[in-house]
């Protein structure tokens, strides 16, 4: 079923536009239709199913290691170290780092730099603590919402507009080099999350309860500290933060599948890949031409979305 959704979403991404695309006409390599299948919506397409599936993925992950239905991929600070990062190589003018997109390069280093505080604030005798990394992150989140408020008086109007843009989560079409060092770093990670799944149902019941059925918490804590960091930046880097995924599929999937990670894990994946391609089909045809920035398609499905599964969860418990 998760399949069938991504492989709809796809079709979806690549086939609704706002221009009538001819694919008789593209498969020939006849312009324009070829460059805005091969150039505009394919690597559109991929970003997307990328970042849905990243995010999802992460959500579960931080899900399962903080204990906390209400974890997401943002709770460690990543995605506020990101967006710190973008927002100071807007407010500095840099148009390109060792020949890269500055920005994107600027939030890379944002949320590595900040994975590593939190990892080193939250550990207390070389043991790392899931609720350490928690409190550190929800603080590191909130000093790099304070840095870009701070930024943001200091910018002209131009600069305030791109920090804004960048800050809702948007879509552009990357180029095919940047999505194969996206995937070339992507796939490890998302393997290796995936081959840890019962150690992600243990970690999710209790620390203590993992360690007594042989499970090294500490190595785990970090491995999936920084694999659900990795997700987040790498994703982030490329479209701004983007709310939400990694909070919905989880939970709407939990409903349907269970709690067991070995079918939660690669069904998130999946189905967060689906959902935001989707989105991103809506962003960029609901008001044709103009097009709305993703992050704030997501944020309004999946906000009214997450009330309506809260209410059903506590009418389950009342009755």
């Amino acid at each position: 079923m998760c399949f069938a959704a991504l492989l709809t979403a796809t079709i979806a991404a690549v086939t609704i536009g706002s221009h009538r695309l001819n694919f008789t006409a593209a498969l020939h390599g006849i312009p324009p239709d070829y460059e805005i299948l091969m150039q505009l919506r394919l690597p559109r397409a991929l970003l997307a199913l990328w970042t849905g599936g990243a995010l999802a993925l992460a959500g579960v992950l931080f899900q399962a290691l903080l204990r906390n239905a209400l974890a997401t991929p943002y709770t460690l600070g990543v995605s506020g170290g990101a967006s710190l990062g973008a927002v100071l190589a807007i407010f500095f003018g840099w148009q390109s780092i060792v020949g890269l997109n500055a920005v994107s390069f600027a939030a890379c280093a944002g949320s590595g730099i900040v994975l590593i505080i939190n990892v080193v604030v939250a550990s207390h005798r070389q043991r790392l603590s899931s609720i350490g990394l928690l409190l550190a992150g929800v603080t590191i989140n909130t000093m790099c919402g304070a840095g870009i408020l701070f930024l943001s008086n200091f910018v002209g109007v131009l600069g305030s507009f791109s920090i804004t843009r960048w800050l809702m989560g948007g879509m552009d079409a990357p180029s095919y080099p940047t999505l194969f060092w996206l995937s070339v770093t992507l796939t490890p990670v998302c393997l290796a999350v995936l081959w840890y799944s019962r150690e992600w149902n243990l970690l999710s019941v209790g620390e203590t309860w993992a360690a007594t059925r042989g499970v090294s918490t500490g190595r785990m804590l970090l491995i999936g500290c920084v694999a659900g960091s990795i997700l987040t930046g790498a994703v982030t880097a490329l479209t701004g933060p983007i709310a939400f995924v990694g909070l919905i599929i989880p939970h709407a999937l939990r409903m349907w599948v269970g709690a067991d990670h070995r079918i939660l894990t690669p069904c998130s994946f999946l189905l967060g890949a689906a959902f935001v391609a989707l989105c991103d089909v809506f962003s960029r045809t609901i008001l044709a031409p103009v097009e709305i920035p993703v992050g704030v398609i997501t944020s309004l499905l999946g906000g009214p979305f997450f009330i309506w599964m809260l209410s059903s969860y506590r009418q389950g418990i009342q009755t």
